[in-house]
């Protein structure tokens, strides 16, 4: 959505969480080069999807980072004109066969049935989205940093998890940590 329009409609104001709370068994991998490959092919499924829709299309999450180990879940953020407008984008991919997970303010997120892919949804200009780029291009070019996030895995998967938000909410401290290192660095 460009700054001078407004939302088609207000956006919703809970967390959907649909399905509630999954039961789930964590598993890190190494870093496997068909990540990549996975990633382009449901890119170009989402890309056919919204083909009438004005969207940007990255891959985002351990999985888009080289040497880093990671659950094998593809993580995709797609950014839409306007987030209120699920007609111009939830249907078709749905049809497209994922199903809809996560409906809460400013995020939409969708995935694969074999829960093997998340395709996360923002509203083009969300700040969101440059906080995964941040993450996801530093991780990339400081091996450091990199094995900081890894150490900080394999520890918490030694904790059962009874849902995937909560392993997520257990990091976001090391996160926060790498993420100021990333924008000191940008200032140098």
């Amino acid at each position: 959505m460009s700054r001078s329009r407004t939302p088609r409609r207000p956006d919703v104001t809970t967390v959907e969480l649909v399905g509630g709370v999954e039961a789930l068994e964590l598993e890190l991998h190494d870093y496997d080069e068909r990540w990549a490959g996975r990633y382009l092919d449901h890119r170009r499924r989402i890309r056919d999807a919204l083909a009438a829709a004005d969207i940007e299309i990255e891959h985002i999450g351990s999985t888009a980072v080289p040497g880093l180990a990671a659950k094998p879940i593809i993580d995709i953020v797609v950014t839409v004109a306007d987030i209120t407008a699920e007609e111009d984008y939830l249907d078709a991919l749905l049809t497209a066969g994922y199903e809809l997970r996560v409906r809460e303010p400013g995020h939409r997120l969708v995935r694969t049935p074999a829960r093997d892919v998340h395709v996360h949804l923002y509203e083009r200009g969300d700040p969101a989205v440059d906080e995964y780029r941040l993450l996801r291009d530093h991780l990339r070019s400081d091996a450091a940093d990199r094995a900081v996030y890894e150490r900080t895995k394999r520890a918490l998967l030694s904790t059962p998890w009874n849902d995937m938000n909560d392993y997520a909410d257990a990091k976001t401290d090391v996160i926060l940590a790498i993420k100021e290192r990333a924008r000191a660095r940008r200032r140098q």
